[in-house]
């Protein structure tokens, strides 16, 4: 009997339903380092942010004057197609740097940064009917690749990359009759591997054999010191699109701007797409992208910049018998956990943390990271010394 007054019990909502890939999705991997990092950061402790490809140096000053003077009194919508002066700017750019002509009406296409267009991409080339719909990609690698293939209803093919084949996606792993797409990354996250032209040629005349499209994550081709790292459209544009960024190659991480160029009849499938998903970057930004492509001295600058850090922390990691890969490219330095930790590179991450050094836990890049860790030379020279001093107390 129900006793007056009694309110009934309420009832439990339902469970709310997600799309079943983000259900199955595990927290993006460097977002746990960024909670630790805020706690020891409340705690007032002095850190050295190694984790996140977010570099320091300030963005350059002519960039940032052509953006504040582009800033309109009255806000409009961008196009999705981008100005014509940012385009012939990229394609200016493309030019001197890889001495690859492309049309910037028909080749070329600009995204709110490459993190954006990656994930977007396979919507336009994937769905769950087509009978070839496998995403191929490197790991331990950047985890959009895979992520973007699954949204878009595609079968997520990875590939474990080896030291010993130079963090090279090896093209007798990829199977034709369930590829459908391959992504490649170099110079790499977050190895820093480089590329050479005789891989990309293999690569492409397999791809132009088996009908796979190609598409090249370049976001750090413009990071180097010593010979340039080769652009996948210096080999081919055929089925094949390179996804080129502004973040690390003039620190523009926070204006989001990237592009993507290549084959044209790829190109007018994304037009075709990209109004659905949003429009470029806001004009005011775009202006300064079209400084940025078109200016190479600050690039210069800035890479002499990570060629200094890079060089500390590689005569550190020889001094403290560290194996690492050895590269110059890229924001990034590849690096074995010591012995003593048994591969554990959580482990070896978690004690850095204690000395106020942050790094990415190699596993935190997916299968075949497992046993490393990562340096994002980010943070300034001076901060890299005196980081790598604390590192050598607990090394000692």
């Amino acid at each position: 009997m129900q006793i007056p007054n009694e309110q009934p019990a309420p009832e439990t909502p339902p469970r709310l339903l997600l799309n079943p890939v983000l259900e199955r999705m595990p927290t993006y991997p460097l977002i746990k380092m960024d909670e630790r990092r805020r706690k020891l950061e409340e705690s007032g402790a002095t850190l050295y942010d190694f984790g996140t490809g977010d570099p320091r140096e300030p963005t350059d000053a002519k960039i940032r004057r052509a953006l504040v003077d582009a800033v309109p009194k009255t806000s409009r919508y961008p196009s999705a197609t981008g100005t014509k002066a940012l385009r012939e700017a990229f394609a200016g750019f493309m030019r001197r740097r890889h001495n690859v002509e492309l049309d910037p009406d028909t080749e070329v296409l600009p995204a709110a940064g490459s993190k954006e267009a990656i994930f977007h991409t396979p919507l336009a080339f994937l769905h769950p009917s087509h009978e070839r719909r496998g995403v191929a990609y490197g790991t331990p690698g950047y985890p959009v690749y895979e992520r973007g293939a699954l949204f878009a209803g595609g079968e997520a093919l990875p590939v474990k990359l080896r030291a010993e084949d130079g963090f090279l996606l090896p093209v007798s792993a990829l199977d034709p009759a369930r590829t459908r797409a391959v992504w490649i990354n170099y110079p790499h996250n977050p190895t820093g591997a480089t590329a050479t032209h005789a891989y990309l040629e293999e690569l492409a005349a397999f791809c132009r054999e088996h009908d796979i499209l190609l598409f090249s994550d370049e976001c750090y081709n413009d990071v180097y010191s010593g010979a340039p790292p080769p652009s996948i459209l210096e080999i081919t544009r055929e089925r094949t699109l390179a996804f080129v960024s502004l973040s690390k190659r003039s620190g523009m991480t926070g204006y989001r701007s990237a592009m993507m160029a290549g084959d044209p009849e790829l190109i007018a499938a994304l037009k075709k797409m990209r109004p659905s998903i949003g429009a470029a970057s806001p004009t005011f930004v775009q202006r300064a992208a079209t400084a940025a492509w078109n200016d190479d001295a600050h690039v210069e600058q800035r890479n002499r910049i990570f060629a200094g850090k890079r060089k500390l922390f590689t005569n550190f990691f020889e001094k403290a018998g560290f194996r690492w890969t050895p590269t110059n490219a890229s924001l990034y330095l590849w690096a074995e956990v010591p012995e003593e930790y048994g591969g554990d590179d959580e482990a070896y991450a978690l004690r850095l943390l204690e000395e106020g050094i942050i790094v990415a836990s190699g596993s935190s890049f997916g299968p075949g990271g497992e046993g490393f860790f990562r340096i994002a030379l980010v943070p300034t020279l001076e901060e890299c010394e005196e980081a790598i001093a604390r590192w050598e107390d607990l090394v000692r």
